[in-house]
Formats: C-alpha cells, structure tokens, sequence
C-alpha cells in the first residue's frame, strides 16, 4: 500500500530521471540544507565548499527512502586539495533493478583569499528502464559559490543544469532535466551551535524551506535536528569521529510516507 501511495504522489520524481539527489547524512540531519557547508558532500551539495577543504577524504553514502528498497540511494565521493584548488569526483545510483538513476560527477573548486570560492562540476545523467526499454545519458553542469562576509557567518549559492538540459526532445513531446536553484547560510553562534538555514528552487515546482541546527555537546560528537517544507518533513542525526573516520547517521520522517534513514562514512587521509 505504502508503495502503491508513493508512486501516485511523486510520479515525476520517480519516473523523470536525471535528477539530483544529494548526499551526506550532515546535510540529511540538518533537514537537507549543505548550500552554505563544506565537506566531501559538497561535491553533491555545493562543489564551492569543496576549496575550503583541508584533507583528501573518501567517503560512501546510503539512503533507504520511506523504508522502500527499490527507492534506495547510494553514493560515493572524493576531494582531492591541491596548491591551485581542489578537485572532486562523485557517483550516485538511484532506483533499482527495474529501474535506475545514475550520476556521474567530476569537479573543480579555487578559493579566492580565505572568504570566497567558487565550483564547477560536470555530471553525466542516466537513466535505464529493464524489459527492453532502453536507457538514456545526457550532460549537464552545475555551479556553486559560497562566501564568508562576516566572522562566523557562511553563505552559499547553488544552481544544477542551468542550460536545462534536454532529456527527450522530439515533435511531440520534450522533457528537460530539472534546474534547481539553491541559496542557503549558517552562522556559528559558538564552537558548540551551528544554525543553516536554506531554500531551494526547482524552476517547475514551489520552493522548499530547509532549516537545522547542529550541537556538539562534546569533542567530536554532534546532535543535529532540522525542518523542511514541500514535502514537509522533520529530521534528526548525530555524527561523531573517530581518529581519520566521520560516521554520520541520521533520518528524515515524512508525515505520510514514513522514515528515510541514511548513513555516511568518510575517511580523512593526512592532511596536504
């Protein structure tokens, strides 16, 4: 029943294909707002956060939707620093064997001067339908900024396929990838609290408002609690580190269709 109800509230996003998922459980937790952070997710969230990161790092993502296995997320990513920049590479696979989402991604960031960078990052979209429907592949790329105006203060600004790639085009019918506008912010009231605050945009649909708060109550332990609206929904998380390791937890809850937990695992190497 749960699975019958999904597929006739989000067919589009279920069915279009080429869209964009992000990744990380932090972001998860923090009711889905990364515009403004950095880490290795940002090579899904925001690929401008990426400059700001010191260490080279791993990391694999999973996200098992409403409890429904064959809308289960997975993910992988990694950021390499270097004197110029730093370059990024994710992978994303939705859906399942019926049906699969795939997002290939390789990335650029620079920071200019300690308060702002700038990120770009090709992707590779497919989508493959079994029984002899076929699969399909098109290019798209994405954009993101992010500045430090003020002491503690970060924000960031985000936009996928602003060429609004084709998907299908012919007499009858043309479907576009979605452009999806990001703007989102955090201020650091302390070491101990966090606050993002966000809104994304998909040029077809109303926006949604994202908001969280992260506090770490000890060294290297996080509690994490956010909002978010269109569809709305609540979420919660913690993270903690362990030597070279960041485990991150967290799930989401939608009030009709239940629960999405997800984990992230990433490993930092030493730092350039």
């Amino acid at each position: 029943m749960k699975k019958a109800l999904l597929l006739f509230l989000f067919p589009i996003t279920v069915f279009a294909g080429a869209d964009n998922y992000p990744l990380g459980s932090r972001s998860a937790g923090l009711g889905g707002a990364g515009a403004s952070l950095s880490d290795l997710w940002s090579t899904s969230n925001n690929q401008a956060g990426l400059a700001f990161v010191k260490s080279t790092s791993a990391g694999v993502y999973y996200e098992n939707r409403f409890l429904i296995k064959e809308l289960s997320l997975g993910g992988a990513a990694v950021v390499i620093p270097v004197k110029c920049g730093a370059f990024g590479a994710m992978m994303s696979s939705f859906g399942y064997s019926l049906y699969t989402e795939n997002k290939y991604g390789l990335s650029f960031a620079k920071a200019f001067g300690e308060n702002f960078s700038a990120g770009i990052q090709l992707d590779y979209l497919t989508a493959n339908i079994a029984d002899g429907y076929g699969s399909k592949g098109v290019a798209a790329v994405e954009i993101g900024i992010q500045a430090k105006p003020i002491r503690n203060l970060a924000v960031g600004a985000h936009i996928f396929n602003p060429t609004r790639t084709k998907i299908i085009s012919n007499e009858l019918y043309t479907e576009r990838a979605p452009m999806i506008f990001r703007l989102g912010m955090d201020y650091k009231f302390s070491e101990k609290v966090v606050v993002v605050i966000e809104t994304q945009k998909d040029i077809d649909y109303k926006p949604e408002f994202k908001t969280g708060i992260e506090y770490k109550p000890v060294k290297e332990f996080y509690l994490r609690a956010g909002v978010s609206t269109n569809p709305q929904s609540s979420s919660f998380g913690f993270g903690f580190s362990l030597k070279n390791f960041k485990i991150d937890i967290s799930s989401s809850y939608h009030f009709v269709l239940g629960f999405t937990p997800n984990v992230g695992l990433v490993y930092e190497f030493k730092k350039n």
